[in-house]
This record gives C-alpha cells, sequence and structure tokens, in this order.
C-alpha cells in the first residue's frame, strides 16, 4: 500500500481533530483508513521533517486514528464521553507528528502513545470533577494509577500504602491525601432544596458570620460607644444655632432643608450652608482631640 493510496482512502473530510458526526460513523470511517507500513510511514515522516510537506503530516495522522480510539476507551471509566477522549487524543497525535522524527528507527505509534496519553490524562483530570483534585506531577501519578488499584480494592492497608508510595515514588501522605480525594464527591456549594417544605444544609449554611467573633463584637460596641460619647461632648461646646442646624440636618429621622433652616433664623439658605459646614469642621476637629 502507498501513501497515496492511504490519502485517497480518507472518509471524506474526516476531522483530525475529533469525530463529526454520531461517534459509530467516525468509528467506522476511521476503521477504513489504512495501515502505513513502516517504509511508508518513514518515507512520509522524512517528507514532512525535511520538506514541511503537510499532506505527508495528513496521511501519517489519518493512518493512526485507529490506535488514538483503541487508547481513549482505556478510560471510559471516568465517566467523560468517549468522543471528547479521542479528540483529546487526536491533539496529541497530531503534537506527536508535529515532533517525530523517523531518524529515531521507530515506529511513530510507539512515539505517538505518550503525546496521545498525555492530553487525554489533561482533559480527565480538567473535567473528573468540579473541582481540581491532581496539580502536582506526583497528584497526577497517584491518580490514574490509585484509580486502576481501586477496582480491586477497599481502603488501602498500611502495608499496600506503603507498597504504592515506593512503586511510585511518593511519600505515604500524598497517597493517603489522593485515596481521600478519590473517595470524596462533588457537593454543590449552595444547592435548591427539591421540595417547598424542604430545608436544604448546604456547606454555605456552616460558614461563620463576619461578626460571629465576640471578642470582635464588644470592641466594636465599644468603639461605637466611644463614637457617640465624643460626638456628644464636641456638639456640647457649640453655639447652639449651630447646633441645632447641625442636629437638624444630619441626626433627624425627618432632617430639614436649608431653607426650612434658613426661614427659622431669618438668614439665606446660602448661609445655613455656610454655618453647617463651620460646625461640622468644629466637630471634627474637636472629636479628634479628644
Amino acid at each position: 500500500m502507498t501513501a497515496g493510496t492511504a490519502l485517497a482512502a480518507r472518509p471524506g473530510d474526516l476531522a483530525l481533530a475529533g469525530p463529526l458526526g454520531s461517534l459509530d460513523a467516525y468509528l467506522e470511517r476511521v476503521g477504513r483508513i489504512p495501515v502505513l507500513s513502516r517504509e511508508e510511514e518513514r518515507r512520509l515522516a522524512e517528507r514532512f521533517r525535511h520538506e514541511g510537506d503537510l499532506e505527508a503530516a495528513r496521511s501519517l495522522v489519518l493512518s493512526h486514528l485507529r490506535f488514538v480510539v483503541h487508547i481513549a476507551r482505556g478510560y471510559s471509566g471516568y465517566g467523560l464521553p468517549v468522543g471528547d477522549l479521542i479528540q483529546e487524543g487526536n491533539v496529541g497525535l497530531m503534537k506527536a507528528v508535529k515532533r517525530f522524527d523517523p531518524a529515531l528507527n521507530v515506529r511513530l505509534v510507539s512515539f505517538a502513545v505518550h503525546w496521545i496519553r498525555a492530553e487525554i490524562h489533561e482533559y480527565v483530570l480538567r473535567n473528573w470533577r468540579l473541582v481540581k483534585i491532581a496539580t502536582t506531577k506526583a497528584q497526577r501519578k497517584l491518580f490514574f494509577n490509585l484509580r486502576r488499584l481501586k477496582k480491586n480494592l477497599a481502603w488501602l492497608s498500611a502495608e499496600e500504602t506503603a507498597a504504592v508510595a515506593r512503586d511510585l515514588g511518593v511519600s505515604t501522605a500524598e497517597v493517603t491525601e489522593m485515596e481521600k480525594r478519590l473517595a470524596a464527591r462533588d457537593l454543590s456549594f449552595d444547592p435548591a432544596p427539591e421540595a417547598e417544605d424542604e430545608e436544604a444544609y448546604t456547606p454555605a449554611a456552616y460558614l461563620p458570620a463576619p461578626d460571629a467573633d465576640p471578642a470582635a463584637q464588644v470592641e466594636s460596641a465599644e468603639t461605637s460607644e466611644d463614637d457617640s460619647d465624643r460626638l456628644r461632648g464636641a456638639l456640647g461646646r457649640l453655639d447652639a444655632r449651630s447646633r441645632d442646624i447641625v442636629q437638624r440636618r444630619w441626626m433627624s429621622e425627618d432632617k430639614a432643608t436649608l431653607h426650612q433652616l434658613a426661614d427659622k433664623y431669618g438668614v439665606s439658605a446660602e448661609r445655613i450652608r455656610q454655618i453647617e459646614a463651620s460646625a461640622i469642621g468644629k466637630l471634627r476637629g474637636l472629636m479628634a482631640a479628644a
């Protein structure tokens, strides 16, 4: 089979980055694409690497889509759509084709496995839970290996934990922590109750109130009382008219307007505003000095 035959065998405009239409149709079309021989693969890889021939790269990708499907199906136990896993694996395949060196004298599929799995791993870690549970290299390694072990084991014993830690080159504490994360489940922070007469008990209900600290409450009350005492003392040092204007303008529930006070004292509204501003300035100075 020649490279040209592989190109001619492509089923229409098959998308390299993922399935089109139904998954079954995609799998059937991928299965019809011929597998390249070692010599055909080498020639195509050399054309792409040395000449930048994109058609050669395209043939390499198309002929290996079936291998991506095989690898992606191995991750179906994570509850994620197989079509999405295949799409991520295809991205890894294209990255591998871009970096593949035919001089290494290895088949592309052997080289590409790492890149395909890496992209699928990233997708699984991003989407398996609402909260990402594996961020470090050790946690990623534990996530996939412990998932495999948990198919046959309940909680790991101390000896099993130590054995896993030794095999993976991590600490026993990291193994135990990842085991706890795998056993946990996502919980909505503030879900609505299922029935109208049902009370929802959610994590939001157990958050402490901002003013829940008794010491902070006492401190706030004492500060407020002290401020009130200083304000009363400062008001007592104003003349009667200034004190009345400030109280009527700022401390009364039914606040007076400038014109109402102007009529009361027989002056202009602008004069009332000036008295008010002067009185407020004096209050600030008196309270700061108290």
